[in-house]
């Protein structure tokens, strides 16, 4: 299996202190695209983008919750062009980055971890959240804000690192959010995310009820 990338070991060590993942990803931002892209082959953004469209309407007003420097928007639009898509990130250097990239309608900073003050209910036709829920980012209760700002019937796509997936909650807040009726599970796949590290996420599609 090849060496992680070192700055990601650094990136999923943080604890999930917004402090701290916010002045790692300041000094990121400008080479964020290239580090992940290019030397580990991130693929987050494509698989969590296709499995959103096929839940969506072409016109559909779109989250992009962790939205980083875009790459999600970037891939959204490539299969959707009429999306109307908004961006939400802790960091504003990552923020400057997707701005730069064209494809959102507003961007705004937010915790994820925390209430989405700025949100207001049942907002968005879907969601999606790439590279997010991972080793010492958001966990799983970030859930509950992104069902809040989702209109009912709506998709909610994210990607989920497997070495959080069960050791974090994540498998277990999933089955948590079906029981208590507040989502459906539609979808829960094992995928390539970093193609040349040996990588694996879990893919997750929930409608919100």
């Amino acid at each position: 299996m090849p060496d992680e990338n070192q700055l990601l070991k650094q990136a999923i060590s943080l604890g999930g202190d917004p402090d701290a993942i916010r002045e790692f990803y300041e000094d990121w931002s400008e080479h964020y695209d290239n580090d992940l892209l290019l030397a580990i082959g991130y693929v987050g953004p494509e698989i969590a983008a296709e499995a959103l469209v096929k839940h969506v309407s072409d016109t559909a007003l779109i989250l992009d919750a962790g939205c980083g420097t875009g790459l999600v928007g970037i891939e959204l639009i490539k299969r959707k062009w009429d999306l109307t898509i908004d961006g939400i990130d802790l960091t504003p250097a990552m923020l400057a980055q997707s701005r730069s990239k064209g494809p959102y309608r507003k961007l705004n900073i937010a915790d994820m971890g925390g209430p989405l003050y700025d949100i207001g209910d049942d907002t968005y036709d879907g969601i999606v959240s790439a590279g997010v829920f991972t080793n010492g980012h958001v966990g799983p209760e970030g859930l509950e804000e992104l069902i809040r700002v989702a209109k009912p019937g709506a998709a909610i796509v994210i990607t989920v690192r497997d070495s959080a997936w069960e050791a974090d909650g994540f498998k277990d807040k999933i089955e948590q959010l079906e029981q208590d009726g507040k989502t459906k599970t539609l979808e829960i796949t094992h995928s390539p995310y970093h193609t040349k590290e040996d990588v694996f996420c879990e893919l997750v599609v929930l409608q919100v009820i």
